[in-house]
């Protein structure tokens, strides 16, 4: 804009210099030198002032071409003015009309006396106009300022009071599973493992459901903590807390699941990676879901678990061969639900539908938006995994409503 400025400027005092008989070359470079000043009106508005006011002095002296040798002063004046300054674009001015005032009034050649004042009287309306305008634009540039900061602070505020109504809330859920489930998982724990302990004091054979009532038991105490935990710090702490359950534990999930007489498949295929947190998690609790649903929904049927490491996303699919059917779907619970909002959550698609030749199929898809894997050293095995259709690792059944509290046809 400065830029565009000076160019007109001078081009048209250009074009005044070329019509007036009295001016010269002088004036033209004057003219010329004072319009390019005008490249730094924003960047150091003092240093235009001085010029234009030095210059258009000396062609207002040498060709008296009227108002119009002002007009470059008077802008400076304003760019002065807005910034803050007041004695120098002042000053500037009073020397500038009192300079042409004596100028003209010497060089009058005619003129009444009384006209050279009036258009001097003239020139210092626009000079005052020039400074009010400057001062208002401050002034409304401040307060813009001003209420932009007010509206960040208020922004601020309302982050922070939301922020510690939140904080407030986690620890009052915190609070309540801590004091209601972690006591009532407690006396599983503890009551399973003296059954254990009595049966095997006996000489008895421990059944096979106790031991995985101990076992999903102490799963269950452990990943309460961890949810405790994350309540508490307003976020996942995977590095210094309690680990999260990610597909590491997939084998034990499926063991766990087969103990309850589910008959089920690890299929594992792709280069295997580190992944992010939150898509470990969310595959992990996708399967464990999945896999609950079969036990619950399709007694006495066969699950299939694959786990595909695609090459920017992580593809895991639970299918079952149960009696769902696509004519007559089942209806969708708090479970599913849940998977959509993780998928949703990492821009992943999810599919949980009967399949057209029978039984019921969960399939995620979830971005991994990170670099490819490094590839590991010569001296280092590569990491171990369950062979195809054998288990994997795992952690325990979400704790849901047993079968009995759901409706007819209702899939967690």
């Amino acid at each position: 804009m400065d830029g565009a400025l000076a160019a007109v400027m001078a081009v048209m005092l250009s074009a005044t210099v070329l019509t007036t008989p009295a001016a010269g070359a002088l004036d033209l470079v004057a003219v010329l030198i004072g319009s390019a000043s005008l490249f730094a009106l924003r960047r150091a508005p003092l240093v235009p002032l001085a010029v234009t006011t030095v210059c258009m002095l000396v062609y207002a002296a040498h060709a008296q071409p009227g108002p119009s040798a002002a007009f470059p002063v008077l802008i400076s004046v304003y760019a002065c003015v807005q910034v803050g300054h007041r004695l120098l674009p002042a000053l500037a001015g009073a020397v500038f009309l009192g300079s042409s005032l004596a100028v003209n009034l010497a060089n009058a050649g005619g003129r009444p006396p009384l006209e050279i004042a009036q258009a001097t009287t003239l020139l210092l309306g626009w000079f005052l106009a020039a400074g009010v305008a400057g001062t208002v634009s401050r002034h409304r540039q401040a307060y813009l300022e001003q209420a932009e900061q007010r509206a960040l602070a208020a922004e601020r505020t309302r982050e922070e009071a939301a922020r510690r109504r939140a904080g407030e809330e986690r620890l009052r859920i915190a609070r309540e599973l801590h004091d209601s489930l972690t006591h009532s998982i407690s006396i599983i724990k503890v009551q399973a493992g003296v059954a254990v302990h009595l049966a095997r004091k006996r000489g008895d054979e421990v059944p096979a459901a106790l031991l995985a009532i101990q076992e999903a038991s102490g799963d269950a105490m452990r990943e309460l903590r961890t949810t405790l935990e994350v309540l508490r710090d307003a976020g996942e702490r995977d590095d210094d807390g309690p680990a999260a359950s990610g597909l590491d534990r997939l084998g034990d999930l499926v063991e766990r699941a087969r103990s309850t007489g589910l008959s089920a498949t690890v299929t594992v295929s792709g280069r295997r990676r580190e992944l992010p947190a939150e898509v470990d998690r969310a595959a992990y609790r996708i399967v464990q879901e999945a896999l609950t649903n079969v036990s619950r929904h399709a007694g006495g049927a066969a699950a299939r678990v694959r786990v595909d490491y695609a090459g920017q996303e992580l593809v895991v699919q639970v299918d079952d061969d149960g009696p769902a059917q696509v004519d007559a779907p089942p209806v969708p619970g708090v479970g599913l639900l849940g998977m959509r909002e993780r998928v949703a959550a990492l821009g992943g698609r999810l599919r949980a539908e009967p399949r057209a030749e029978g039984g019921f199929t969960v399939r995620a898809e979830l971005p991994l938006h990170e670099p490819a894997p490094a590839e590991p050293r010569p001296d280092e095995p590569a990491p171990a995994g369950p062979p195809s259709d054998e288990p994997a690792p795992a952690g325990l059944p979400p704790d849901e409503p047993s079968p009995a509290e759901l409706p007819q046809g209702e899939r967690s």
